[in-house]
């Protein structure tokens, strides 16, 4: 049912036709929700707390898959490479309910913190903890660290956590659908937002004032033994299955048939929480999932099953111009 509605908001969003008037009241009303809390933060109605480090938030205005966690991965080691000891913040969304923040560790379990934090305490090595609560999980990590600068995975709207720069991704081929607020579109806040946003990375076709970001890989990882790596390539004259339960699933299947692959997709929810008969399909064909699924399944694979992860590309002028941000507001200069 879940899976159902979302492809039917789906084409809601990003097809030529108008939404339903319904949804166009909803949208109406969520975005002049979306102004008043906003504003209630800004004179104060509502309190931020600031932390004693720096706050580098990377989120987006919409809901679905833009690229956001391989650029925090990305973000993690550039810091590191440029001196800074950098940690790592998040929600911890997919994961259980959690009665205080949680460190994340390569072993962590993933219904516990969640698969995107796992994902990248194992990418990136870096320090991170979950909590709804973002400024607490800050205060947890920043207690048990030498952290001196956070990086806070999504939570662009978590106003509640003050912070000094705002990194802002975009899906550069679906844009922004028809440009309407949830329900009646996939806004989260209206696109002038970005006019606010200190970086706006764009992966697909960026615009004037974007900075461009693709996803390199070409190879697969056996999730049985990760010391087994093949080419995509080589995968070019089988029948696959192939599955993804992230944002937007058509990218990752579009990745995959650019190595002339021949796939047999298969949608599943973001975050979904994966059992083996949603892997297994009785057949000995190889089966290709995201690293982000991947992490979820791990306890129920087999040798078909392999993983393909990415990694983040972005110009150097990008990275050049965060550490002149981030040294300026580290310099007391006007904050986000």
């Amino acid at each position: 049912m879940k899976q159902r509605l979302a492809a039917w908001l789906q084409k809601q969003w990003y097809q030529d036709r108008a939404p339903s008037i319904l949804l166009t009241a909803l949208a109406v009303l969520f975005r002049q929700g979306v102004k008043l809390r906003r504003a209630a933060y800004r004179c104060g109605l509502k309190k931020s707390e600031r932390l004693c480090v720096p706050v580098v938030v990377v989120g987006n205005i919409s809901v679905g898959g833009t690229g956001k966690t391989p650029l925090v991965i990305w973000l993690a080691e550039f810091l590191l490479k440029s001196g800074y000891r950098p940690g790592i913040i998040s929600r911890g969304y997919g994961g259980g309910k959690l009665a205080e923040p949680m460190l994340v560790t390569p072993q962590s379990d993933p219904r516990k913190v969640g698969d995107e934090p796992l994902l990248i305490a194992r990418r990136s090595g870096r320090p991170i903890c979950v909590f709804p609560a973002r400024a607490a999980a800050g205060r947890a990590l920043l207690a048990r660290t030498d952290c001196d600068v956070l990086i806070s995975d999504d939570g662009l709207q978590h106003y509640a956590l003050a912070r000094d720069m705002e990194i802002a991704v975009i899906d550069g081929v679906r844009r922004f659908g028809n440009g309407r607020c949830l329900p009646a579109g996939p806004l989260r806040e209206p696109v002038e937002r970005l006019s606010e946003v200190d970086l706006v990375v764009c992966q697909g076709r960026p615009e004037p004032g974007e900075f461009a970001m693709t996803l390199s890989g070409g190879h697969a990882v056996n999730l049985l033994d990760e010391t087994r790596k093949k080419p995509l390539a080589e995968f070019a004259d089988m029948k696959l299955h192939a599955i993804a339960g992230i944002g937007n699933p058509d990218r990752f299947f579009a990745y995959l048939q650019g190595f002339g692959l021949a796939i047999e997709p298969k949608v599943f929810p973001d975050h979904h929480p994966f059992w083996r008969e949603d892997i297994w399909f009785g057949d000995d064909r190889p089966v290709l999932m995201t690293e982000k699924d991947a992490v979820k399944c791990r306890d129920i694979v087999g040798e078909q099953h392999w993983y393909v992860p990415v990694e983040a590309q972005v110009p150097f002028e990008f990275g050049e111009k965060l550490l002149n941000l981030l040294k300026a507001k580290c310099d007391g200069q006007e904050t986000a």
